[in-house]
């Protein structure tokens, strides 16, 4: 029996430290498009690689809520799925027109998913 309980908490560890792994690069993400707001730079070299960066980390999460063995409700994988959708469409609008008001939208998307992740910690 206790060799069960260590393995559920291992587990529960290890899914607690992913949580917080998302949330803190999607805090990053959110902090490189604030810093570049704050700045109102969008025709920088960092208005670029923040995008990628963004677009990379929400890529993965599409890619992890998507796959048949993930263990998330099928209704948060969806939510999760179609934000991510968006934020890939923003990201390509950003891309081509860079206008500092639309980094908001990533900014608060970023945040309130991060929010969201830690509290579940």
């Amino acid at each position: 029996m206790q060799h069960a309980a260590r393995a559920y908490r291992n587990v529960a560890n290890e899914i607690a430290s992913a949580r917080e792994l998302e949330a803190d690069l999607l805090l990053r993400a959110a902090a490189r498009f604030q810093a570049i707001y704050d700045t109102s730079d969008c025709h920088s070299t960092e208005l670029s690689e923040a995008l990628l960066f963004n677009r990379k980390l929400w890529t993965i999460f599409l890619t992890s809520v998507t796959r048949a063995d993930n263990p998330l409700p099928v209704e948060i994988r969806r939510n999760v799925a179609s934000l991510g959708v968006f934020v890939l469409k923003w990201t390509i609008r950003l891309t081509s027109n860079p206008q500092p008001e639309a980094l908001g939208t990533l900014i608060n998307i970023n945040r309130t998913l991060a929010l969201g992740l830690q509290s579940r910690s």
